[in-house]
């Protein structure tokens, strides 16, 4: 890992404050997670962790690290695994969660079997990873609600030996979580604020679902995170910007609120003038971030605009004049190729592979092998190109957020 501890540190509570301060600007829970972790491994040089989030009497699994078995920014089918632990006394996470108290383990496999908990094999069965020491830690925001658990495995000491965790690392983390978890709830509640808006929208229109907007929300952020690596962008960059991209392609055809129920519910084939209208999503969509007071609302506004773009031009709305903001607007010269937002290519991709693999009214899902040649058909024309093989690179990780976020 590459920071000291804060032990090594000048002063610990001035880090843990500093740190907590950046965690703070974050707006999307899964890069909130993601820091957290990285930064409470990097404390205490731990090769692995994970993060549960509390729902209702249940500890879901929300976030994974590990240097062993895998790194790097571009997508993991491991960060959409779908299970959940009890909040009770048997497990190590349920214990702390139950408990509200750290617990540090320093051999997962020599525990005293009077305990009330036990330690799960399962996963290192599974992967080949031979978990040792563990420290727990119960994630207790304002008002002292619990959020969740963080669990850190194997901490390490210079050599990269497995030790167990230090005195400091039991002291000083558990502080930097507790405030930290403040952000978490911010997160969850950004989530939760999107998913209500597109609530609206899927009154309108029932193909506008909560797990339709997080498949491609997460779609998006893969994808983003593979082109992303591939031209060696820092790691600092690549999350920032998988913060924005995620809610913003979210937000994509949230634009529909505004689209008459005669013309989106209508069961038949669309007149050329309703079709019009229905185009009319995507300025509409744009309309609701003009003030532009953040990044995450200009590129909200450009995936509201632009996912319907053709790469190869006759997407639509085009070069719109006079301009989006004007009562009466005509659509016009297309966008092609590259002066189309990146984050609009890569949402292009992500919903309309999502629309196919899913079930409608007037059709069945159709299978990957089907989705992937069309999509293979539509790059260069349809599609950028290089988000369509990317997308077909990380097609394990696809089928994962799939799996997670089902209807």
């Amino acid at each position: 890992m590459h920071k000291a501890s804060f032990s090594q540190q000048d002063n610990p509570i001035l880090t843990i404050l500093k740190t907590t301060d950046e965690v703070n600007h974050l707006k999307d829970i899964d890069t909130i997670l993601d820091r957290i972790l990285q930064e409470s491994r990097a404390f205490s040089n731990a090769d692995a962790g994970s993060i549960f989030l509390v729902e209702r009497e249940n500890l879901i699994f929300s976030f994974v690290q590990n240097d062993t078995l895998f790194s790097g920014e571009g997508a993991n089918a491991a960060l959409y695994q779908n299970f959940s632990i009890p909040v009770s006394g048997d497990s190590i996470v349920g214990y702390a969660a139950k408990t509200r108290q750290s617990l540090a383990i320093d051999d997962a496999y020599r525990l005293d079997p009077t305990l009330p908990y036990s330690f799960n094999k399962s996963f290192d069965e599974k992967s080949g990873y031979q978990t040792t020491s563990m420290l727990a830690i119960p994630l207790i925001a304002q008002e002292s609600r619990l959020v969740g658990v963080m669990q850190l495995i194997n901490a390490r000491n210079d050599m990269g030996k497995v030790i167990p965790f230090s005195e400091d690392a039991q002291t000083y983390i558990p502080l930097f979580c507790n405030n930290a978890s403040v952000a978490i709830e911010r997160g969850i509640m950004n989530r939760e604020i999107i998913l209500r808006m597109m609530q609206m929208a899927e009154l309108r229109d029932p193909s506008e679902t909560g797990a339709h907007v997080q498949r491609v929300g997460a779609f998006s952020a893969e994808i983003y995170g593979t082109w992303a690596a591939r031209r060696k962008h820092s790691a600092k960059e690549i999350k920032r910007v998988r913060d924005n991209l995620r809610l913003a392609a979210m937000l994509h055809d949230v634009g529909k609120v505004g689209i008459p129920d005669a013309i989106l519910k209508k069961p038949g084939k669309l007149t050329d003038e309703e079709f019009k209208a229905i185009k009319m999503h995507t300025i509409f969509g744009a309309r609701l971030f003009r003030n532009l007071t953040s990044d995450l609302d200009r590129m909200s506004m450009e995936i509201a605009l632009g996912h319907h773009e053709k790469f190869a031009g006759e997407g639509y709305p085009g070069r719109v004049t006079p301009d989006i903001w004007a009562s009466e607007v005509e659509m016009g010269e297309p966008i092609r190729g590259k002066d189309i937002p990146l984050s609009a290519r890569i949402c292009a991709v992500a919903d309309v592979y999502d629309a196919l693999a899913s079930p409608r009214s007037y059709k069945e899902p159709f299978t990957d092998e089907k989705c992937i040649s069309l999509l293979e058909k539509g790059a260069g024309g349809h599609f950028d190109p290089e988000i369509v093989e990317i997308f077909i690179e990380i097609f394990d990780v696809i089928k994962a957020i799939r799996n997670k976020f089902q209807e």
